[in-house]
């Protein structure tokens, strides 16, 4: 793996004010991880607009974060298949528009359609799971940067999946999107550092997703933990604190 690896500090956990002040995007919101991101932002003292093509799941994650006694979630629709750079132009418009800021995206929006071997990929599913799975975070934190770099600390947040997985057989364009999105990471970081916005990525331990119940067929998926540890330590990326994981891999698997 190119990146840095680095550790989540032991004594480090969040706070109901470590993110207090701080407007964050979460994509994907609705998904195991998002849903676990947008919750462990809001107890932060964030104010986390969701965003995902399905507008009832994003509702109904409002109302469930409503219900817990969190802040209430800010809604906004997106297909990041079909959106255009028009699309996430007008989302960077909205958010300059209504809170005057943006101090940090998470891009958990992903695509998996199954581990499949290149012989038999459909090109369309190759080519929907490169764009949502790179393209468009490109796009959409590109849209984001100059609202991203106004803000005094700020970060970009992007998932990756277990390199010595990815590039094993059949795991097609997810593993090569995952592979391309941690050479983005390294780019921004080098055209950042210099700046206020920060540059991660995120290397999850196994966890009890729809998304790793579709790879591991057969697995019994409630062994695993829910995605909650994972969204703490994007908590701690999100915020000052994670400058110290500035441009490399946090880490989160467990050690070998």
């Amino acid at each position: 793996m190119a990146l840095q690896l680095v550790r989540l500090p032991q004594a480090w956990t969040s706070t109901a004010d470590a993110l207090a002040g701080r407007v964050i995007l979460v994509t994907g919101a609705y998904g195991g991880l998002g849903a676990a991101v947008a919750r462990a932002a809001a107890r932060a003292g964030a104010t986390v607009v969701i965003t995902g093509r399905r507008k009832r799941q994003l509702e109904q994650l409002y109302d469930a974060m409503v219900s817990e006694g969190l802040t209430e979630p800010v809604i906004h629709p997106l297909d990041m298949e079909v959106a255009t750079p028009r699309d996430y132009e007008a989302l960077a418009d909205g958010l300059e528009r209504d809170f005057g800021r943006l101090d940090g995206i998470v891009h958990a929006a992903a695509s998996f359609n199954g581990l499949t071997p290149l012989a038999v990929h459909k090109p369309d599913d190759w080519l929907r799971a490169m764009h949502v799975n790179v393209s468009a975070p490109f796009a959409l934190t590109q849209a984001c940067m100059p609202l991203l770099t106004q803000a005094q600390d700020s970060a970009v947040v992007l998932v990756l999946d277990d390199p010595a997985l990815m590039q094993r057989a059949h795991w097609g364009a997810y593993g090569v999107s995952k592979a391309a999105l941690e050479r983005y990471v390294e780019i921004l970081h080098q055209e950042t550092e210099q700046t206020s916005l920060r540059a991660h990525a995120l290397l999850p331990a196994p966890m009890r997703t729809t998304l790793r119940r579709a790879a591991y067929f057969g697995e019994d998926t409630t062994i695993q933990p829910l995605p909650d540890a994972t969204a703490a330590a994007v908590v701690y990326l999100l915020g000052a604190q994670g400058g110290a994981a500035r441009g490399a891999a946090l880490d989160l698997r467990p050690p070998a």
